[in-house]
C-alpha cells in the first residue's frame, strides 16, 4: 500500500520552521502544573490521556483530511504548544514579549527554581498515523494510544489516528494530553476540522484570539489574595470523610483503573430534576447530596461529620472574552465541603449544597493546588478522594463537533463525535451525562488499587438506587438519618489503605520557598538510616527521607515543585540509578533536573549536598 498524507514519523523540519524565532515561554497555569504534578507523581499509568472519536462516512479522503488539519493546526495555537524550559514563577510575558510581574505567582527570589514554561510555536504540522482495515482492533487502538505516553516538549499535545473500515468509511481518534487540552477544548477542534473539511482545507481567517497564550496571561493577572481569603477558611477541613468507603485494611490486589455504569431512565431522571426543582436545588445537587449521604455513611456514627468532595468546573465561566470557545486546559475540579447532620433535614443538606456550588463560580480559575497550599494543611493529605461532573445535555453545533450542513450534504451524515475522559490520580471519578432519549448516564471511574471491582459496582448501584429512592421517599421534613435507611441492607464498599508511607521530616524548612532535600532510602535500609544528617546541622531546607522507588520519591517532592522551590536528591550509592531516574522524570514534565548528590559515608553525603544545593540555591550556612 503506498503512503498517504500523514502516514509514518513526521517530516523533517521546513525551512519556515527553522527559521522562526524561539517561541516565548510563559508560566504555565496553576491548573497546568496540577495536571502535570499527578502525572508526575504517578508513573506508568496513562493518566490525563483524553480520547475522543467519531466516524466519517466514506469514501474517505486521506489528502483532503490532511490539508484540513494543517489548516487547524496554523489557526489553533494550542495545537503548536508545548512545555518549555522551566520559567522563573512571579514573571510572566506580555503582548510585548517583555517580562512584567504577575500578581497571581508567588516572587522569583521566593521560588528559586520557577514553574514549567509554556510556548507556543510558530510552526507545528499535525501528528497523523493511517491504520489500513484490519490492520488493528478499535478496542486494541484506543487502548495502544491511551496509554502512550506524550512528549510534552514537543508541540505535538493532540495525536490523530485513522482506522480505514471495509466499507470505505474511516474512524477517526483524537487522544490529546490534559496538560494542554479538556474535553470541551477537544470538541471545539473538532468544529474547527469540520469547517476547514468543508472549505477543502483552504484556511478561512487567521488565529483564533484569545488562545491558550491570552488565558494564561489573564490567568497571570489575577490577584489571589481574595480566593486565598476564601479558601483558608472554606477549604476541607482535617478529618473529614473523602471516600465513601470503609477501611479494607489490606490491598485490593487489583491493578490500572475500572470503570463501571449504571442508567436512570428518562422517567427516573424527569422524577429527581422535578423534585430537586422543588427544593431549589439543581439535578447536579441532588447527585452531590446522595455522595455526601455515602460519605457520611461510610464514616458517620450518630454525630455530625465534615465530607469532602471536588466538583468539576468548566473553567469558562471567567470574565475573558472568547474564553467558553477557547481550546485549552480550563476544566477544573474545587473541593466542596459540607458538615452532615443525621438530625438534620435533608433539605437542608441540599440547601448547603447549592450554597457551595455559587461560591465555585467565582473561583473557576483557581486551581485544587492552590486551595491545598492555602489550607495550611499537611501537603501529604488529600483535600478530596473523589470528583462528580455533572454535564447538561449537549447542544451541538458546528462549534461543537457536528459537522456544517453543507459539509453533512456531500459527505453524507457525520456521526457526532463521542468522548472517552482521562484517568487521574483521583481514587473515584463519578460522571453524570444526560442521553438523548433523556435518561441519566451514571459512569464511575475508580483507581483498582485502591477501590476493588465489586466495591465500585456497589458503590455506583448504591449512588444510583439513592437518585431513584428519594423523589418518592424523601419528602420536605425527611432528615439525612431517615433517607440512609433508603440503604439498609446494603453493604458499605471497602477501600485499601493510600499506597505507601509518607515522607519521614527530619528536619522542616526554616525559611519558606526554601526547597527541600529528598534523601532516598537504600531497599532494606533501616528508616533511621539518614537521621545523622540532620542532627546538629543547621539548615534552612527541609530534610526527608522516603522509602524505596521512584513513586515515593516523586510524591516527596510534589509540593515543592508545585510552588517553584529548589529540590535536590540524594543518598547512599545503592540508590544513585533511582536518584537519576527521578531527576529524568522531574525533568520531561517541565522542571529543571535537580541535581543529585551521592556518597559512601554521611559526612561525605552532607558535604555533597551542600555541594548540590549551591548549583540551584544561594549557600546554606550548614550545608545540607
Amino acid at each position: 500500500m503506498s503512503p498517504r498524507p500523514g502516514d509514518g514519523p513526521r517530516p523533517a523540519p521546513t525551512a519556515r520552521a527553522l527559521a522562526a524565532p524561539r517561541p516565548q515561554a510563559h508560566p504555565a497555569a496553576p491548573l497546568q502544573i496540577d495536571v502535570l504534578l499527578d502525572g508526575l507523581t504517578h508513573p506508568g499509568r496513562g493518566l490525563h490521556t483524553g480520547q475522543l472519536h467519531w466516524r466519517m462516512p466514506g469514501p474517505f479522503d486521506a489528502e483532503r483530511f490532511t490539508r484540513a488539519w494543517r489548516t487547524v493546526t496554523d489557526q489553533e495555537a494550542v495545537l503548536r504548544t508545548a512545555l518549555a524550559p522551566a520559567t522563573p514563577a512571579g514573571r510572566r510575558t506580555g503582548a510585548s514579549g517583555t517580562a512584567a510581574p504577575g500578581a497571581g505567582m508567588p516572587s522569583a527570589a521566593a521560588s528559586g527554581t520557577g514553574t514549567p514554561g509554556i510556548a507556543v510555536h510558530p510552526c507545528a504540522g499535525p501528528l497523523i498515523v493511517h491504520h489500513p482495515a484490519g490492520s488493528v482492533g478499535w478496542d486494541a487502538l484506543l487502548a495502544a494510544e491511551r496509554m502512550r505516553e506524550f512528549d510534552l516538549t514537543r508541540p505535538d499535545p493532540l495525536r490523530i489516528a485513522v482506522l480505514d473500515e471495509p466499507d470505505g468509511s474511516a474512524r477517526i481518534l483524537l487522544t490529546y494530553h490534559r496538560a494542554f487540552l479538556d474535553p470541551a477544548g477537544a470538541g471545539h477542534l473538532v468544529g474547527s476540522f469540520h469547517r476547514a473539511h468543508s472549505a477543502d482545507g483552504r484556511p478561512r481567517g487567521g488565529e483564533r484570539r484569545p488562545d491558550l497564550r491570552d488565558h494564561l496571561q489573564w490567568i497571570a493577572s489575577q490577584d489571589p489574595a481574595p480566593a486565598r481569603a476564601f479558601w483558608a477558611d472554606a477549604a476541607p477541613p482535617a478529618g473529614s470523610a473523602t471516600l465513601p468507603a470503609g477501611d479494607r485494611g489490606r490491598p485490593t490486589h487489583q491493578r490500572g483503573h475500572g470503570r463501571t455504569r449504571q442508567r436512570l431512565t428518562p422517567a427516573e431522571a424527569d422524577r429527581l430534576r422535578a423534585w430537586a426543582a422543588v427544593r431549589g436545588a439543581a439535578e447536579s445537587t441532588a447527585l452531590q447530596a446522595a455522595w455526601a449521604l455515602l460519605l457520611y455513611r461510610a464514616h458517620g456514627g450518630s454525630a455530625a461529620l465534615p465530607v469532602a468532595f471536588a466538583a468539576a468546573v468548566t473553567g469558562r465561566a471567567v470574565p475573558l472574552e472568547g474564553a467558553d470557545r477557547l481550546p485549552g486546559p480550563l476544566l477544573g475540579a474545587l473541593p466542596v465541603a459540607v458538615e452532615v447532620h443525621p438530625g438534620a433535614p435533608l433539605s437542608a443538606l441540599l440547601a448547603a449544597l447549592t450554597g457551595r456550588a455559587v461560591d465555585l463560580c467565582a473561583y473557576e480559575w483557581v486551581s485544587a493546588g492552590q486551595i491545598h497550599r492555602w489550607s495550611g494543611r499537611d501537603p501529604y493529605e488529600p483535600l478530596t478522594e473523589s470528583v462528580l461532573a455533572f454535564h447538561p445535555p449537549r447542544q451541538e453545533d458546528a462549534s461543537e463537533g457536528a459537522a456544517p450542513a453543507e459539509t453533512r450534504e456531500a459527505h453524507g451524515a457525520w456521526e457526532a463525535y463521542e468522548t472517552w475522559e482521562a484517568y487521574t490520580g483521583t481514587p473515584l471519578a463519578l460522571d453524570a451525562r444526560h442521553e438523548p432519549d433523556g435518561g441519566l448516564l451514571l459512569t464511575l471511574v475508580h483507581d483498582r488499587t485502591r477501590i476493588a471491582d465489586a466495591d465500585a459496582d456497589e458503590l455506583l448501584w448504591q449512588t444510583a438506587a439513592l437518585l431513584r429512592s428519594l423523589p418518592a421517599g424523601a419528602g420536605p421534613a425527611t432528615t439525612v438519618a431517615e433517607a440512609l435507611r433508603l440503604l439498609d441492607g446494603a453493604p458499605v464498599p471497602l477501600a485499601a489503605p493510600r499506597p505507601g508511607p509518607p515522607p519521614r521530616t527530619l528536619r522542616s524548612a526554616t525559611t519558606p520557598g526554601s526547597g527541600l532535600v529528598c534523601l532516598l532510602r537504600p531497599p532494606g535500609a533501616p528508616e533511621d538510616c539518614y537521621d545523622g544528617l540532620a542532627h546538629g546541622r543547621r539548615g534552612t531546607r527541609a530534610l526527608l527521607s522516603v522509602a524505596p522507588g521512584a513513586a515515593a520519591a516523586l510524591t516527596a517532592l510534589a509540593p515543592a515543585l508545585a510552588a517553584g522551590e529548589p529540590v535536590v536528591l540524594g543518598g547512599y550509592p545503592e540508590v544513585e540509578a533511582l536518584a537519576h531516574e527521578v531527576a529524568g522524570r522531574v525533568a520531561a514534565y517541565g522542571w529543571s533536573r535537580p541535581p543529585v548528590a551521592v556518597a559512601a559515608t554521611g559526612r561525605e553525603l552532607a558535604g555533597a549536598l551542600t555541594a548540590a544545593g549551591r548549583k540551584r540555591i544561594q549557600p546554606d550556612s550548614s550545608g545540607s
